[in-house]
């Protein structure tokens, strides 16, 4: 007897349709085709003890379990589940009239328990998308996919509650994710999680005013930023704080930020889509396909620049990251994607993240402050010499921290709260979200101005005669590129957002322009 369950692969980001098929017949042996990998193949012993600790009989027969489709790499231990419910249904153990109704996906224990597998909230997509009533994942795993309203997820703990969901004999509503207990805990603890939030305030950050103006600037338009100061002038702690002035993701960024981490096995039973921005801090020394994602054989994880995706990639101590590592950001700051390539397998993961990169100015980490500065203006150059050229063009804000001294701090008046700046940030978010509007139809399209191209700034970014003539003398005085050209329009857009202005005037230009200090015709 021939039986059909669905399962689901996950390609990128998306997931597509796998059919197991399962028949029974006359002979010996059970066989496995459809170019499954090592891990599916050890499934099967997993597979027949689980059903045997349960009571069900693995028939002593020929059964052959083809993967389709047959040219498609499968991977990872999520198709015991539907390998175990076709080898019952074609047996005839059970008779399962829902099994047309649902995609299963989940990994078996030895005592017929189901874990959690990763890709959950791309499957339970695919799910909807291909028309099924429901989607039936292990219970941590459809945490992640309880976001979906319109099909029914299942969050199930053994093999029998499968069987139980699919013969349809009995009301199987208290398997529904949203009915389970682990449910409304996996809530609870998000709420608190919130709550206990450890994100540093800005009010709370003595003195470095510019440098907040600065991130208040590139938060609201999306523009890479990077801080050049001594030890302890509150580099980390602004990036940090940066966190709390983001503006809340929309669905649809909630969704593939979502997913990222979902494919990735980095949502940890939390409940539902991601509410935060995503805040990642590679530590300096990290690898390159720690960076930019990699793997071996067919599986591909996403790597940090996939992970920071509609969020913040803090890169701290920049000019003390592998050249390979920083250099390779380039791509991924401009196509706001990253592809990578193996013999036989290339994957596409979504990369628009903010690059927020902090760097002391000197070996020694002191010059600018007093005469601590040990290191000659050869080291120094050399130094920040490591900052290339391309690099340096894809950052929008460039600022200087200076050490805070004490009467400052002592004498310091209380500065404004992450809360208010985040407003004022939201308001300039909602004024690009409608002046992009028209871009994204049909298509994800844009958000912020840092997102534009050259086209989008002619059209949405136009110059007076004098504010071209203005930056006209700052390109040839401070000697800087055509990307730079552009990328001081985009900040100038985004001062002139946060001020209500409707046109870009030579005041935001100037700003704009102030904040490029580190571009290579304009030395320490």
């Amino acid at each position: 007897m021939l039986t059909r369950i669905y399962g689901a692969k996950c390609i990128g980001v998306e997931a597509v349709k796998v059919t197991v098929e399962v028949d029974v017949c006359q002979g010996i042996g059970i066989h496995l085709v459809g170019l499954a990998d090592i891990a599916v193949k050890e499934s099967l012993l997993r597979t027949t003890t689980a059903m045997e600790s349960l009571g069900y009989h693995v028939p002593g027969k020929r059964i052959v379990i083809n993967l389709a489709p047959a040219d498609l790499h499968k991977s990872g231990s999520g198709y015991d589940l539907p390998i175990a419910i076709g080898i019952i249904a074609a047996s005839g153990q059970h008779q399962l009239p829902g099994l047309d109704k649902y995609m299963i996906m989940g990994e078996l224990g030895l005592n017929g328990s189901v874990r959690a597998v990763p890709c959950a909230l791309p499957y339970a997509e695919l799910a909807f998308g291909e028309g099924f009533a429901g989607i039936i994942l292990p219970e941590e795993s459809a945490l992640e996919a309880s976001a979906f309203k319109d099909i029914s997820v299942f969050g199930v703990k053994t093999l029998n509650d499968v069987v139980t969901i699919l013969e349809e004999k009995e009301d199987v509503t208290g398997f529904l994710i949203h009915n389970t207990a682990a449910y409304r805990i996996a809530r609870r603890a998000g709420h608190k999680q919130e709550k206990d939030s450890d994100i540093p305030d800005f009010c709370d950050i003595i003195g470095q005013e510019v440098a907040k103006r600065g991130l208040e600037i590139a938060a609201a338009g999306g523009h890479n930023v990077i801080m050049v100061g001594s030890p302890g002038s509150g580099k980390s702690s602004l990036a940090k704080a940066m966190a709390g002035i983001m503006p809340p993701m929309t669905r649809e960024e909630a969704l593939t930020t979502s997913k990222i981490y979902s494919i990735a096995g980095k949502r940890d039973a939390r409940c539902g889509l991601m509410s935060r921005r995503p805040f990642r801090s590679p530590h300096c020394s990290s690898s390159l396909p720690a960076m930019v994602g990699g793997g071996c054989g067919d599986f591909i994880s996403p790597g940090e620049v996939s992970l920071a995706h509609n969020g913040i990639l803090f890169a701290d101590e920049f000019t003390q990251m592998p050249r390979s590592v920083s250099e390779a950001l380039r791509a991924p700051i401009e196509d706001r994607k990253v592809v990578i390539s193996r013999l036989r397998n290339k994957v596409e993961y979504p990369a628009s993240f903010m690059l927020v990169a902090a760097a002391n100015p000197c070996p020694c980490g002191y010059w600018g402050d007093g005469d601590r500065c040990t290191c000659t203006p050869a080291q120094r150059l050399l130094y920040l010499n490591r900052l290339s050229g391309p690099i340096l063009d894809r950052i929008d804000i460039q600022l200087w921290l200076h050490r805070v001294d004490s009467g400052s701090i002592i004498n310091a008046p209380r500065a404004e709260s992450s809360a208010e700046v985040a407003s004022r940030v939201l308001k300039a978010r909602i004024i690009q979200k409608d002046r992009f509007a028209a871009e994204r139809k049909g298509s994800p399209g844009i958000l912020t101005n840092a997102e534009m191209n050259n086209r989008q700034i002619e059209r949405y970014c136009p110059l007076s005669s004098a504010c071209k003539e203005m930056l006209g003398r700052l390109m040839e005085s401070m000697r800087l590129s055509m990307r730079a050209y552009f990328r001081i329009i985009r900040v100038a857009r985004t001062i002139a957002d946060l001020e209500g202005a409707d046109e870009i005037l030579s005041r935001h230009l100037a700003e704009a322009a102030g904040y490029r200090f580190l571009d290579k015709g304009d030395k320490l």
